[in-house]
């Protein structure tokens, strides 16, 4: 037996997480040497820094900020992390309070924060979540990867991903269908005449906005419409990049009599932009996920409405359910979207 496999947790469903002591005896050293080490203090060699460090690593060894004070009998915190796009955005603010009720019943506090669909900021914060030893995390992916999360699901951390569907890893999704969804906005404008639908997208390597393209482009497919002349914008991400894309496609030789927005915060540009031009009567315009206030405006924004809150809650039923021992095998949750028309989806071509 090697000396790493000495000290290495055994082999397990759920491995332990590894301690300091762990590490200490990897490494050679005492444990208030390694303490020194992971602490930064000075008076420490460079040598033994660098066996430590060796240690820490071969053993995915993450120190606890607050052993001394959080730390229960049953190993358990009372604390959640949970990581969407921006909690300005108002469907994560919608899906964050329903994970924060869920928590409050049970007297568990809800750490938030905003990854802005930026992947280092994903890993960071998982990172700086898990060292402050969250029982689970609720997250929405944007890096390519979720391979990072294998040694902590191994040592039975629960992880529920909402929203968007990782890679690399298997566990729980709670999620929204979004080709079926944005497949309802599109056979909805065709059934009003519409065969010009503009389709204004986010950012392609985001999971959720390819299904919803995809959706897009396949009910084009069925009903027969060239999808080669059907003009598609991706990498829009807020509502001034959506507001001046629409304005370029308008003032085109072949402006479009309709327009598929597949994000929120894409489709408030897009409306903005319709108004600019004198045109929110003329071109018709469904949006994917409701917006504050669209039933007043004129005409009221047909949208495809996600349903965020019953999203949190089936996240949290399901990191609630992994810590109260369920181990079932991972599964994919899909929430149904509901069409909501207001007018602006029901306009026929000129």
């Amino acid at each position: 037996m090697t000396s790493l496999s000495k000290h290495l947790p055994e082999p397990h469903h759920t491995q332990p997480r590894p301690t300091m002591k762990h590490v200490a005896a990897l490494a050679g050293v005492g444990i208030k040497t390694v303490s020194r080490v992971i602490n930064g203090e000075p008076n420490v060699s460079e040598a033994t820094i660098e066996r430590v460090m060796t240690a820490a690593t071969s053993l995915n060894y993450q120190p606890d900020l607050h052993a001394g004070n959080l730390r229960r009998a049953d190993g358990r915190t009372k604390t959640l992390g949970l990581l969407v796009g921006s909690v300005a955005n108002p469907f994560s603010g919608a899906l964050h309070r329903a994970v924060e009720e869920a928590a409050l019943a049970r007297g568990i506090a809800v750490f938030a924060s905003s990854l802005d669909d930026d992947p280092e900021r994903e890993e960071l914060m998982v990172d700086a979540f898990l060292r402050r030893r969250v029982d689970g995390l609720i997250l929405t992916t944007v890096s390519r990867s979720q391979a990072y999360l294998l040694p902590e699901l191994r040592r039975g951390t629960p992880v529920v991903f909402v929203d968007r569907e990782p890679a690399g890893v298997e566990a729980d999704v709670v999620a929204s269908d979004g080709a079926a969804g944005a497949a309802t906005a599109t056979r909805h404008l065709l059934e009003y005449g519409h065969r010009r639908i503009a389709y204004l997208g986010d950012r392609v390597d985001i999971q959720s906005a390819k299904e919803r393209r995809r959706g897009f482009l396949d009910e084009l497919g069925r009903a027969g419409v060239a999808t080669s002349d059907i003009p598609v914008i991706d990498g829009l991400h807020d509502e001034e990049t959506a507001r001046t894309a629409l304005l370029a496609l308008l003032d085109s030789a072949a402006p479009p009599t309709a327009v598929f927005s597949s994000q929120n915060l894409v489709t408030i540009g897009a409306v903005r932009a319709l108004r600019e031009r004198g045109l929110q009567h003329r071109v018709a315009i469904v949006g994917f996920d409701d917006i504050p206030l669209a039933d007043l405006l004129e005409p009221g924004i047909t949208v495809v409405a996600q349903n965020p809150q019953r999203i949190g809650e089936l996240a949290a039923e399901r990191i609630f359910a992994r810590l109260d021992g369920d181990e079932s095998p991972a599964h994919n949750f899909a929430v149904p979207t509901q069409l909501i028309t207001r007018g602006s989806g029901e306009i026929t071509p000129s």
